[in-house]
């Protein structure tokens, strides 16, 4: 009986010491794809190791093997007017600014990096959940310096792909033009489609997967009080909260409650203006 359960815990430890999988990712740029291999990404001569003071996945020190993202994206012509969108396994998609993610890593202001896991050391599983940031995440050095916001550091990506801005890409998300460049709904408009687009749709625009669409059938604004909406925005647990929550919310760092309020005066706006994708 002995031997047996020596045998079983063995086999136990064996498992739990498998290297993970290696992983390819996609990235496509301009009309061109390739596909590039965990250990192509790791031979890279630029990768290198990097070291994140507080990370935005982890939340603390991580160190890394990365390889900076305008090294990646170097022999693909992004279109103009484009940036890039980093797509996870979940379905979480990010737009990550065209003139942020191509900069010179010998710049002194922020500079994305595309982390790599290695198959034979993976990284620690994330808080809550049984994957690590793997195989791919997309992380930054001096974020802010140039107000880097959580949601610009997707992990679990899989795939790099050109595209234009979301305002261009899907006009239903939109704001009227003739709007004050000051205008809370425009600022609101700018800050959705950084921190809420990753997850949500609007008017039935978006790439997103993760949560329902926050203006069809119903406007957020139309089912939650001011104050609700604000809260739940800040710490949606405080509301509501089950096992298998996917939305976190945002700490003051990422997002200040003057900035929630922009958000909100973009949706309220939006409830006004519903115009589902045909």
């Amino acid at each position: 009986m002995k031997n047996a359960f020596l045998i079983s815990l063995i086999l136990v430890l064996l498992t739990l010491a498998r290297p993970c999988a290696a992983a390819d990712l996609t990235v496509s740029i301009g009309g061109t794809t390739k596909q590039f291999s965990t250990q192509e990404l790791l031979n890279n001569p630029a990768t290198v190791t990097i070291s994140i003071p507080k990370d935005a996945a982890y939340g603390h020190a991580m160190s890394y093997q990365a390889l900076p993202l305008a090294v990646l994206s170097r022999g693909f012509t992004l279109p103009q007017g484009y940036g890039l969108q980093a797509v996870a396994t979940d379905g979480f998609t990010a737009d990550l600014p065209a003139a942020l993610v191509l900069r010179d890593p010998s710049n002194k202001r922020a500079v994305a990096y595309l982390a790599i896991e290695p198959p034979d050391h993976p990284w620690p599983k994330l808080a809550g959940k049984q994957q690590t940031a793997g195989p791919f995440y997309v992380v930054w050095l001096r974020p802010a310096l140039d107000d880097i916001r959580p949601e610009q550091w997707p992990y679990g990506v899989v795939k790099i792909s050109s595209a234009p801005a979301p305002q261009k890409r899907w006009p239903a998300m939109a704001v009227d033009a003739l709007l004050p460049a000051d205008a809370p709904e425009l600022k609101g408009l700018a800050l959705f489609a950084t921190n809420c687009m990753v997850c949500h749709k609007i008017n039935g625009a978006g790439d997103a997967e993760v949560g329902p669409d926050l203006n069809l059938p119903k406007s957020a604004v139309e089912y939650f009080q001011p104050k609700a909406l604000h809260q739940y925005i800040r710490d949606p647990a405080s509301l509501r909260a089950w096992k298998a929550m996917g939305m976190k919310g945002f700490s003051a760092e990422a997002l200040s409650d003057d900035e929630i309020d922009l958000i909100i005066a973009y949706l309220k706006y939006m409830s006004q203006h519903k115009q589902p994708l045909k």
